[in-house]
């Protein structure tokens, strides 16, 4: 699914907005060493030219994070499991450590700030870290027992289903932390998309609970395991 955002984006676009409304694209500003921040006002034809870089390449890259939300049939769980994995686990890694990188920085940089959302850089961190864990275990485990057809899969699914409820936790704790994701009046494009990131973040994770607990777990937590849903009878 292709947003607004992704929509309109073009060269003559300031380069600070396209960081706030495309998740992914400090990480690739940064690399680059485009100043989306304090230079953000700057059409990204301008600052790609201010490098010498080849803006349609600039282009073509930003248009590659564009992601697709529309997710396969519910009765094809292999299909189901590899777009869990490509638009939500693929992307959890990507994400996680470009927001830890911007919260340090608007951390240190607006320390004076009465708004400075102190203590979200060691949240994303703790986030990161049982993300990481937990996606580990589906990866090497209940998602190849699941593509395999085995049964008795109530007890690692109740294990995952309890996990996700503490990520749960963890947004609100995230959305507490952001005033729900509201940057300040005159925040910087740094600040701006940090919290447009934690959105996305927050949207990306609660959807990824919905389509294991509610669209692929219900099929195999019963004795039967497969459900139906491969050859195996």
């Amino acid at each position: 699914m292709t947003t607004v955002a992704q929509e309109r984006l073009s060269e003559q676009q300031a380069i600070g907005q396209i960081a706030v409304d495309l998740p992914g694209a400090t990480a690739v500003f940064r690399r680059l060493k485009l100043d989306f921040c304090c230079g953000g006002q700057v059409p990204l034809a301008q600052a790609c030219a201010s490098k010498g870089l080849d803006t349609a390449a600039v282009l073509a890259e930003l248009a590659g994070l564009q992601r697709d939300d529309q997710a396969p049939d519910a009765q094809d769980p292999a299909a189901l499991i590899d777009h869990i994995l490509t638009r939500y686990h693929a992307v959890h890694r990507e994400q996680l450590p470009e927001l830890i990188r911007m919260a340090r920085r608007v951390e240190a940089v607006h320390r004076d700030h009465p708004a400075v959302p102190a203590g979200l850089a060691d949240l994303l961190e703790n986030m990161e870290v049982e993300l990481l864990e937990h996606m580990e275990k589906e990866e090497q485990v209940l998602f190849p027992a699941i593509e395999s057809g085995a049964a008795g899969l109530g007890s690692p699914i109740g294990t995952m289903r309890d996990e996700h409820t503490g990520h749960g936790a963890l947004l609100d704790q995230l959305a507490a932390l952001t005033q729900d994701h509201t940057p300040p009046p005159g925040a910087c494009n740094t600040w701006r998309a940090l919290f447009a990131g934690t959105a996305q973040l927050t949207d990306d994770l609660i959807s990824h609970i919905h389509l294991e607990n509610n669209v692929l777990f219900p099929r195999f937590e019963t004795a039967g395991g497969c459900g139906g849903a491969c050859s195996c009878a």
